[in-house]
């Protein structure tokens, strides 16, 4: 391509980007150049295992604007958004405070110089050591969920001297190299294999297998700087650990002298209905991880965190030792102070607390009623996991409820389990009308 078609293209874009409104007919260019752009210079893969695409009808169903739970297509076609981004969108699309936030910052500037100290970064550091559990007082931010993940391994790494890490089964820490070292599932592992450390895995949930495997690894001489587990496992389905598995896993690791690693990438920021999913188990991990919610479904943003003891890893001799040129910047922490703000204001984690359960119960209802379907039903919040008896199932209850315009989510690896993840701000009517289009779905599977 010729720059000057290259810019014409660019144009053609942008002025859709800054149009208002759109015609029938730019809806369907939109929709059917998306898919090509997609297959021909993205990843052709995404589109044939997407809902959107097998079963929207002539033009795929492209995403376009939101407010709240709801988001409409280029059609304008509206939605329950019952994904949430995969826990991104804790306060919905398009939170109107967040964009102000955001709005007003980039117009005094976007990505920081490095070299002077911008306000926002650190007044956001002192915002998390406000709402973090125990002595965490420090933050790091970054841009992405398993960039949090990188930071924390490696700085445990430093801090104990220590090379090995234990993690769980079925466990969902990111893609990127040192994050996937320490995933759960084969799926994402395979074909990368192997890496740099000597990392174990444990049953998500079972404090004895950890104890065991910390006493063989002390045997056998290998050295282990942390254990890391998301507090209730998220694309694992929602799956919540025994009562005394955080207090024993906290005093397990206090006992081998081994760091304890939070992964709150999608438990954190009221999601489970508190404000961290450790809260429910009243233990302080050494490190905490959050991303995805934080930056109020606006910007990317993420942050790993610890105490001052553990943090002179990274101070002491090389304060350089980790850097990102646009993780934190002025945006993205105007970002998260304004999702935290409205997160604390309107009690979202009580509210996610109180519209979890009631969602929940209403699944189990409808679980009974319809006998056949459903395995189970677990999770915390609003972080929902519905297992079905096979997976032919759960296709046929995610693309069902699409259909009947409610995005959910479902996975290549999982089609056993669909999550529920609505907006915290979901309103019970809201909640009503998505149990009212599942028990359609239901019937129609029957």
């Amino acid at each position: 391509m010729s720059s000057q078609n290259a810019q014409q293209f660019a144009q053609k874009w942008y002025d859709i980007v800054m149009s208002d409104t759109i015609t029938e007919d730019t809806a369907k260019m939109i929709s059917t150049e998306t898919v090509t752009n997609f297959v021909d210079h993205f990843n052709r893969g995404w589109v044939e295992y997407r809902k959107s695409v097998t079963e929207a009808g002539d033009y795929a169903g492209t995403e376009w604007r939101g407010v709240g739970s709801k988001f409409y297509d280029v059609f304008d076609n509206e939605y329950i958004d019952c994904l949430g981004g995969y826990g991104a969108l804790d306060l919905g699309w398009s939170h109107p405070e967040v964009v102000d936030a955001v709005k007003s910052q980039v117009g005094r500037s976007g990505i920081p110089t490095q070299e002077l100290m911008d306000p926002l970064r650190g007044a956001l550091a002192a915002l998390m050591a406000k709402i973090t559990p125990g002595n965490i007082d420090h933050s790091f931010f970054v841009n992405s969920g398993t960039e949090t993940i990188e930071g924390a391994l490696k700085i445990a790494k430093l801090y104990t001297g220590k090379t090995g890490f234990i993690s769980t089964v079925k466990a969902f820490h990111g893609k990127t190299q040192g994050s996937l070292s320490v995933m759960g599932k084969k799926d994402y592992r395979k074909g990368l294999q192997p890496y740099g450390s000597q990392n174990f895995f444990v049953p998500f949930g079972d404090a004895d297998a950890l104890e065991k495997q910390l006493d063989i690894c002390k045997t056998v001489g290998i050295d282990i700087a942390a254990f890391i587990a998301e507090p209730i496992q998220g694309e694992a389905g929602a799956i919540v650990p025994p009562d005394n598995f955080w207090p024993r896993a906290r005093q397990i690791c206090d006992d081998y002298g081994i760091l304890l690693i939070a992964d709150e990438v999608q438990t954190g920021m009221g999601r489970t209905g508190t404000m961290w999913g450790v809260d429910h188990w009243g233990v302080t991990p050494d490190i905490m991880c959050t991303a995805k919610s934080l930056g109020g479904g606006v910007m990317p943003i993420g942050a790993f965190m610890g105490s001052a003891k553990v943090w002179k890893a990274f101070e002491e001799p090389n304060p350089f030792i980790h850097t990102s040129t646009t993780g934190g910047n002025p945006m993205a922490c105007a970002a998260a102070i304004a999702a935290i703000n409205v997160t604390l204001r309107d009690n979202l984690p009580q509210k996610a607390a109180e519209n979890g359960a009631y969602m929940a119960g209403k699944i189990e209802e409808l679980a009974k009623k319809y006998p056949g379907i459903y395995n189970r039903i677990t999770g915390k919040g609003l972080l929902i996991g519905q297992h079905f008896n096979d997976a032919e199932i759960g296709y046929k209850v995610a693309s069902g409820l699409f259909k009947r315009k409610v995005l959910v989510a479902g996975t290549l690896i999982s089609a056993h389990t669909i999550r529920f993840e609505p907006a915290l701000i979901i309103t019970k009517a809201e909640i009503d009308e998505v149990l009212n289009r599942l028990e359609d779905t239901l019937k129609e599977v029957v």
